[in-house]
């Protein structure tokens, strides 16, 4: 990337969560707490699932694999954050820059895609128990996690390659307190018709393609939910999709709100808040939606601390 003048950008400055030097330590605090938290649950029921013979099922298969990438994901921000809290001069280095932005639009559509690939999971437990474990087999689970893999990585390469040669014009700050797409074009001369293209592209194939997959999918569970007769029946079959609706909530929520809502600015206190958000909720809520609402979960941590007995 240049400057407008042909000069190479080496570093961009970014603008950080705030300038209140009171803040800092307890902001500080609050992320480096939240940071552990969210590693070490997410860690933890990778950990559960692997020592826990009776969680080897396609469910817990795609929940490890959205544990593990919810630990890839809050490590991609918040070490920084943590670090621009203590520093005076918020600096970030060109490359660093772009190797964010490239694991942000990695890991967030491979989430998104790993997501409907759960919602998949369900509708086959609920509508089709019968055939469960066959349309669920080893090589539909790691053929739908391939998949996954490749459409996020196809768009996080599309966006990191049209954003390496853009040129910058006036100052290298970047009005966020990480580096993200959108407020990185903010700051370019050049033509952006590639890069605003392949938004529009990515938005529709990330966002609103899994988004309409996933309500259909749960569209027919709640259909085949509410046909059950007994009370007990329903509230089996809502208790094996319920930790998963709950993640959905809380994921589509809180993007929509930091993607849609912000519509100019990025250095707002709203577009702040809601972007910590977009950073931390599902890494840090995950372990504890799971472990809470899940009775298979429970029984794992039981008898990993040895307390199974005891129930």
């Amino acid at each position: 990337m240049q400057l407008g003048n042909g000069t190479l950008v080496s570093q961009f400055l970014l603008e950080g969560l705030t300038d209140t030097e009171e803040l800092r330590p307890l902001l500080f605090a609050i992320f480096l707490l939240v940071y552990i938290v969210a590693v070490v649950g997410n860690l933890g029921i990778v950990s559960l699932m692997v020592m826990d013979s009776r969680l080897h099922t396609p469910m817990y298969f795609f929940l490890a694999n959205l544990s593990l990438l919810d630990t890839a994901c809050v490590s991609n921000t918040v070490p920084q954050v943590l670090v621009h809290l203590l520093a005076p001069v918020r600096t970030m280095p060109y490359r660093a820059g772009l190797t964010q932005i490239f694991f942000l639009h990695f890991l967030a559509p491979w989430e998104c895609f790993l997501l409907t690939a759960m919602s998949h999971d369900c509708y086959a437990a609920i509508c089709q128990p019968l055939h469960y474990l066959v349309l669920m087999g080893r090589r539909t689970r790691a053929g739908l996690a391939s998949i996954s893999c490749l459409l996020a990585l196809a768009s996080a390469l599309t966006h990191t390659t049209l954003a390496a040669p853009l040129k910058v014009c006036g100052p290298r700050l970047i009005t966020h307190f990480f580096c993200d797409l959108p407020p990185l074009l903010k700051l370019s001369c050049s033509s952006m018709r590639a890069n605003e293209l392949a938004l529009f592209f990515f938005t529709f194939l990330v966002a609103l393609a899994p988004c309409t997959l996933v309500v259909i999918s749960y569209i027919h569970v709640v259909a085949a939910v509410l046909r059950v007769h007994s009370a007990e029946g329903r509230r089996k079959a809502f208790s094996t999709c319920g930790a998963h609706i709950t993640v959905v909530c809380v994921f589509y929520i809180t993007s929509v709100l930091c993607c849609i809502l912000p519509s100019s600015a990025y250095s707002g206190l709203r577009d702040r808040v809601l972007s910590v958000l977009y950073v931390l909720r599902t890494p840090m809520l995950n372990p504890v939606i799971y472990s809470m609402r899940n009775q298979e979960v429970k029984r794992a941590l039981f008898k990993v601390l040895g307390k199974e007995s005891a129930r």
